[in-house]
C-alpha cells in the first residue's frame, strides 16, 4: 500500500497518550538496535505528536521479536523491525508463531551486503588465497557467523557453492563474539555485514577480503567484490519496518508517510552516514516484493542444501 498523498489540510497530531513501541528483535547495542534508536528523533519529527520507545525482544533467531510485532494490537502503536533473510528462514526451518502474511510493510530502511573478514595478521590477502587454502584443506577453515540460517551463514553457503569448497561453520550468538574469536585466532574468517564492520576496518581490527553485491560497497570502496574474483554473490540483509496486517489503512498510510519523509530527510541521511548505516529506502510495494521474492529463493536453496545441515 502506498503512502497517503499530501492533502491541502494538515493532518491532526498523532495521539500522544502512549508511546509507539519500536520492536527490535535483537539485544541492545547491535547494528539494528543502533539504527532504530538513531531514527527515533526523526520519526517524532515527521509524525507530530507521537512518542517512540525502543523495545528489545531478542531470542530464538529473532522469532520472539517478529512474533511480538505480528501479534500486537493493530492500532498503530507497535512497529516491528524485520530482517530479510531471518524473517523467511525461520518460517522455512520450522513453524514459528508468525507468518509472512501477518505483516503490512512500511518500507525498507537498510540494505547491507555481507562480506568475508580476516584478522589483520592473516596471510590471506584476497579471495583467491582463501579458495586455495580451502581446497588444500577441505572443511578445516573455520568461519564465524551470527548463527545458523543468518545472512552470514547463507553467504558462507553461497560462497562454498560458487567456489566449490567446503568450510567449517562456527555459529555464534551475534557478531561481537565472532569478532572476538577472529581476533583471538579461534576462527580464520568472519562472515559479517559490511556496514556493521566499517568502523572495525577503519580501526584496523579486521581486514575485508571481499564484499557481496554487484558493485563495491560505497563506504569501503577499496574492498573488491566476490564477483571481481569470479564468484557473483549478492547476499546480505534488508532491514524493513512492519505493522500487524490488520492495521487500519489510514493509520498504515500515516506511518508509511512518516518513514518515507524520514528517509528523505537530509539530517537523517547525514546522521546515518556518520554511523555507517547503509540506507536504502524502498516503497511498501517494493518491500513486499523483496520479502516474498527472498522467501521463494530461500525455499529453493533449502531444497538444494538445508542450512541446518551446513
Amino acid at each position: 500500500m502506498a503512502a497517503a498523498p499530501i492533502g491541502a489540510r494538515a493532518q491532526a497530531a498523532w495521539p500522544g497518550d502512549r508511546p509507539i513501541q519500536l520492536i527490535v528483535p535483537f539485544p541492545p547495542g547491535g547494528g539494528t538496535d543502533i539504527n532504530i534508536r538513531a531514527m527515533v528523533p526523526f520519526f517524532e519529527k515527521h509524525l507530530p505528536g507521537a512518542r517512540f520507545v525502543v523495545v528489545n525482544r531478542p531470542g530464538a533467531g529473532a522469532e520472539i521479536g517478529y512474533t511480538a510485532a505480528a501479534t500486537a494490537a493493530p492500532d498503530g502503536y507497535t512497529i516491528g523491525t524485520v530482517i530479510t533473510p531471518s524473517l523467511q528462514t525461520n518460517t522455512i526451518e520450522r513453524t514459528p508463531r508468525y507468518a509472512l502474511r501477518d505483516f503490512a510493510f512500511l518500507g525498507t530502511v537498510v540494505e547491507d551486503p555481507g562480506g568475508f573478514f580476516v584478522a589483520p595478521n592473516s596471510p590471506w590477502r584476497n579471495v583467491a588465497d582463501l579458495v586455495q587454502a580451502a581446497k588444500a584443506a577441505p572443511g578445516t577453515i573455520a568461519v564465524a557467523t551470527a548463527g545458523i540460517g543468518s545472512d552470514d551463514h547463507l553467504l558462507m553457503i553461497e560462497f562454498e557453492n560458487a567456489a566449490g569448497v567446503r568450510l567449517n561453520h562456527v555459529p555464534f550468538a551475534g557478531q561481537a563474539p565472532g569478532v572476538t574469536a577472529l581476533i583471538g585466532g579461534h576462527v580464520q574468517v568472519a562472515s559479517m555485514n559490511m556496514g556493521e564492520s566499517v568502523g572495525m576496518m577503519r580501526e584496523g581490527r579486521v581486514r575485508a577480503l571481499a564484499a557481496a553485491g554487484p558493485a563495491r560497497f560505497p563506504m569501503a570502496p577499496d574492498v573488491p567484490t566476490f564477483a571481481e574474483a569470479g564468484f557473483p554473490i549478492d547476499t546480505g540483509v534488508v532491514r524493513s519496518l512492519v505493522v500487524p496486517v490488520a492495521t487500519p489503512v489510514p493509520i498504515l498510510q500515516r506511518l508509511q508517510a512518516m518513514l518515507a519523509a524520514t528517509m528523505r530527510d537530509p539530517a537523517w541521511i547525514a546522521e546515518a552516514e556518520r554511523l555507517f548505516i547503509p540506507l536504502q529506502y524502498r516503497s511498501p510495494e517494493d518491500t513486499y516484493r523483496i520479502v516474498w521474492d527472498a522467501e521463494r529463493a530461500l525455499r529453493a536453496l533449502w531444497a538444494r542444501r538445508p542450512w541446518k545441515d551446513s
